[in-house]
Formats: C-alpha cells, structure tokens, sequence
C-alpha cells in the first residue's frame, strides 16, 4: 500500500506558515489529482491545496484552526483505496514529525485546543513554538495578550516570551489592548528602550435592538493594517481635477474592436496604471520605501490596484513591471487579477511586492477619496468618478465654456519622506498625462 504526505506548499517568499480553515475532503473520501482537499489562509491570501495524489484521505494530521508550518505534513493519502478505513488507527505513531523539529503536529494541536490556551478568541497571531511555550509555562491565553512583541506586526516571538518568564509575577507586563506598532530594539550604546505608544479601546455601550457581527479574518487583518498605517506616516493628501475627455472618446471608439480582437474589455484602470507608471519613472522618489532612516528606492514599479471581494472586504492584487507593458498586456494583467480577485483564486505572490498602489473610488459613485497608504509603500493614489461638467477652454479664437469629461484624483503620501513639492508635482503629473491621452492612438 503505497502512502504519500501531502505537504503544506511555500505559500510566497514571506510566508512561513498558514492556518487551516477548511477541510474539503474527510478521511476516507477519494481524491483525485489535483482535486481540493483543504483551504488554507495565510496573513496574505486565502488558498485551496489541491491533491499531487489520486487515493484515499486517510488521515488527517492537523484539525481547521490550527497553524502549520511550510514544509509539514498536513495529511496522509493512500493510493490503495481498499485501504481507507484502516489506515487512520495504523498510521497514528506516524503523524508525528522527526524528534528534531520544532512544531510537531500533535503539540501543536493540543496548545490550540487546551481548556485554557483557546487561541480562537485572540486577535492577535501567535506561532506555534510560542503556543507550545505558553502551555508548557502554564501561561494563559489572557496572560499571552499582555506580553509586548517585538516581531512582526507586534507579534510575539520566542525571544519575547522567555524574556517574560524570569519577570513573571515580579513585573506587569505592557498592556497591548491595541497595539499599533512594534517598540524599538534597544541601541547598542545602551541608552533606554522607547516603547510604543498605547492606544486603549474606547468602550461601547449596547443599546436595544443592536446587533454584534463579528468581524471576518480578513477584516481584522484589514483594520490592524490601517490603524498601523496611520501611526506609522504622517499622511497628507494632494487634489487635482483632470480633463480626462480625450481618454474616455478614446475608449468609446476603440472598446468594441478591441474586445471583438483581444477578448478583453477596456476598463479605465489599465488607462491610470499606464498614467501612473509614466509619472513614476519621472518622479521616482514616490516609488519608495522608509526602514527606519533609510529610503529603498525601488527599481521596479509595481503597481498594486484595490480590488473588492464579494465579501465586501479589499484585496490589492500587484502588477508586476507595470512600466514595461504596453496597454494591451496591462489590460489583460488587470482584468485577470480582478477576475481572480473575485473568484478568490489569487496566490499569495499576487498581492506581493507592490511599490505603489491605485484605489478607484469613482466606481462606488465617489467623486473624491483620502485613502490610507499602503505599507510599506509611501503614496497611494484614488482615482474619482468621471462625470460630464462644464470647463472653461481657452482657444486661439478666446475663452470657451464646453462640456467636458472631469475627474478628480487624491494622493494620499507619507510626509516623512515626500514633501509637498513631491506629492504635488508627481500628482500633477499623472493628470498630464491623462488630459494629453492622443485621441487617435492605435491599440
């Protein structure tokens, strides 16, 4: 009887480990290649892992809820489909990884469901050598939310917590009811440790009638990265109006054909993106990032674009080398990302390794937007709905009053590191190269 293990994939070059959220197929269910066993969701993206096997399920190794590191077995699939019912009780002492790792399944398993460890209740991300620690500690979940972190996110690392272990009971530890933002390592010269400011919770009064909704994973995850974003840069945002009426006659003319050629349809998002990237090569101090003192220019520019989910909730898929395509390849490049945006199919190197990010509020109605910049990037831009306004022309015959297509566009930027020289001109600039948008170009 042949057996395999299926493994949890590398899910992006960030991404070390992932929770289970849904188990599609049962033990003792056949599977065929790659047909979807179980849904995963990293801090980037939730996925489907499809089956390398054809077989039986015969055993899962991890329960949904728990978190798996990459590269560990999360199931066990037998090629002899006679086998199904058997194998769960035979192959029990094989669940457990080699001695030598660090994240055994069976430990992890029993710190995510301990009386008091139920990590389910938490907001905050905890790995599983960390759980593993709490219990063995006899710390509890309640007692876990008071440690400040120093990774990630304010996450709570390994370092963090034996750090706490010799001062348990002699010290309080630092509330973090709502932490914004990582405390600063201690410098070498030995001068104190600034610690993070701290945010408490407003309290809320229920009144009749209210009712409580939870929020979903991807909205917490949502919300802790834009209060994050906030403390993190001074934002200040830029207005232009733009004459976008030689881009949308354009799109009028050519959209049939070109659908009819490309099978694509031509939105205006591949129009701003190439707008945007053009701006970008000419203002590149835009297209950075801030660590600590230090400004990384980037050398690509990736353009990511706020895409919504039937949930309700944003996803902002990246197109890699934006500046390299030409308007056919960034109209395709958008339509698949929201297409699979939508259909929930995006991977994780999706929403990866953008350098700039374009939200178009016009298409809920929205005249205008402040939106939040994106971290780690420095500016964000919001594209207005398009709307027919009279505009004064001038012409060499005088002034003129005429209809034209108008719009507003917002550029919310980090003042750290772009003034208002930067942010404006740069913002000036994409409305430029709309407004200039040759009425007779080929597609």
């Amino acid at each position: 009887m042949a057996q395999h293990e299926l493994i949890m994939p590398k899910m992006g070059e960030s991404v070390a480990e992932a929770t289970i959220i849904k188990w599609v197929k049962n033990e003792g269910d056949k599977i065929k290649i790659d047909e979807t066993v179980l849904e995963i969701a990293t801090d980037k993206v939730d996925s489907e892992i499809p089956s390398s096997f054809e077989g039986v399920l015969v055993k899962k190794l991890f329960k949904e809820g728990d978190v798996v590191q990459v590269g560990t077995a999360i199931a066990i699939i037998s090629s002899d489909v006679n086998a199904a019912a058997s194998a769960p009780q035979a192959l029990a002492p094989a669940t457990a990884p080699a001695a030598a790792s660090s994240h055994a399944a069976a430990p992890v398993k029993e710190v995510a469901h301990a009386t008091n460890h139920d990590f389910s209740q938490s907001n905050r991300f905890y790995s599983p050598l960390v759980k593993n620690i709490a219990k063995e500690e006899g710390i509890s979940v309640q007692e876990l939310e008071k440690i400040s972190g120093s990774g990630k996110d304010g996450r709570v690392t390994k370092t963090d917590i034996l750090s706490y272990i010799p001062n348990r009971g002699t010290q309080q530890a630092t509330v973090v009811e709502e932490r914004i933002e990582k405390p600063a390592a201690k410098p070498s010269n030995g001068q104190a440790q600034t610690t993070a400011p701290v945010i408490n919770k407003p309290a809320v009064s229920l009144m009749a009638g209210d009712e409580i909704i939870e929020m979903d994973r991807m909205r917490k995850l949502i919300a802790d990265h834009m209060v994050m974003s906030k403390h993190v840069s001074p934002h200040v945002t830029s207005f232009v109006e733009a004459d976008v009426t030689n881009m949308v006659l354009w799109r009028d003319k050519i959209k049939s054909q070109f659908e009819k050629r490309e099978g694509e349809k031509m939105t205006f998002t591949p129009l701003f993106v190439e707008a945007v990237a053009k701006a970008i090569k000419d203002f590149p101090m835009v297209n950075v990032s801030v660590d600590g003192t230090n400004i990384i220019k980037r050398k690509n520019i990736n353009i990511g674009m706020a895409a919504a989910l039937p949930s309700g909730n944003l996803i902002v898929p990246v197109i890699k080398n934006a500046d390299e395509r030409n308007l056919v390849g960034l109209t395709k490049s958008v339509n698949d990302l929201a297409n699979r945006a939508r259909a929930n199919k995006l991977s994780p190197d999706d929403i990866q390794g953008g350098t700039f990010t374009l939200t178009n509020v016009g298409g809920f109605g929205n005249v205008m937007g402040t939106p939040i910049i994106n971290q780690p990037q420095v500016a964000i831009l919001a594209t207005g709905t398009i709307k027919k306004k009279p505009a004064v022309l001038e012409t060499p015959q005088g002034d003129v009053i005429a209809i034209r297509h108008m719009m507003f566009l917002s550029l919310s930027y980090d003042h750290r590191v772009v003034d208002g020289s930067l942010g404006g001109s740069f913002l000036r600039r994409v409305a430029d190269y709309m407004e200039n948008f040759d009425i007779n170009r080929p597609f």
